[in-house]
C-alpha cells in the first residue's frame, strides 16, 4: 500500500472529500445526515481556511483517504471538525494519528491553547482514539460559546495544548 501524505486542502479535492465523508456517516454509521446538512463541505476554503482555521487531507496514490478541519474559536481555542479516515486506512495505517498530529502541531505553532470537538455516541472507536491522544471527556455545557454544535453530536472532548 502506498505511503500516506498529509497536505493542505485544495479546491480540486472537494468532491473526493464529500465522497469520503458522506458514505462513512450514512452507510457505515447510519447517521441521518446529508450534504445539505453540511454545506461547509462544498465551501471548505471559505468556511475553514478563510476564517482563520485550516483543512488537511490525507492522500494515498493521489486519492483522498482522510480529512481533518480546524475552526478558529475565540480565546486561543480551536475546534476539530470533519475528521474522517477511509475504513482501510484506520488502525495500523495511522491516518487518523497523522491527521491529528498535523492539526495539533499547527495549533501549537499558531498559539492555540485548547482544542475541542464533538462526536456521535455510536462512534466508539473515535472516542477511544481521542482519549488515547490526550483528549478529556467534557460536558456539553463546557464547550465554548462560539463552538458550532451539531445536532448529531452527543459526546464532547477537549485537549489542553499548553501542557505538553
Amino acid at each position: 500500500m502506498a505511503e500516506v501524505t498529509i497536505v493542505l486542502f485544495e479546491e480540486k479535492y472537494t468532491q473526493e472529500v464529500v465522497d469520503l465523508i458522506l458514505p462513512i456517516q450514512r452507510e457505515e454509521f447510519n447517521i441521518d445526515i446529508s450534504i445539505e446538512d453540511q454545506p461547509d463541505l462544498l465551501r471548505i476554503k471559505e468556511e475553514y481556511i478563510d476564517t482563520g482555521g485550516n483543512f488537511w487531507v490525507a492522500l494515498s496514490n493521489g486519492q483522498v483517504v482522510g480529512s481533518i478541519a480546524l475552526v478558529k474559536l475565540e480565546n486561543h481555542c480551536g475546534a476539530i471538525k470533519k475528521m474522517f479516515a477511509a475504513k482501510e486506512f484506520r488502525g495500523e495505517k495511522q491516518v487518523g494519528k497523522k491527521l491529528l498530529n498535523t492539526l495539533i502541531s499547527y495549533c501549537k505553532d499558531q498559539g492555540y491553547e485548547r482544542i475541542y470537538l464533538g462526536t456521535v455516541d455510536v462512534l466508539k472507536a473515535a472516542q477511544k482514539f481521542y482519549k488515547k491522544n490526550g483528549f478529556e471527556l467534557i460536558a456539553k455545557t463546557e464547550m465554548p460559546k462560539d463552538y458550532h454544535l451539531m445536532d448529531v453530536d452527543t459526546v464532547f472532548f477537549m485537549r489542553e495544548l499548553t501542557k505538553n
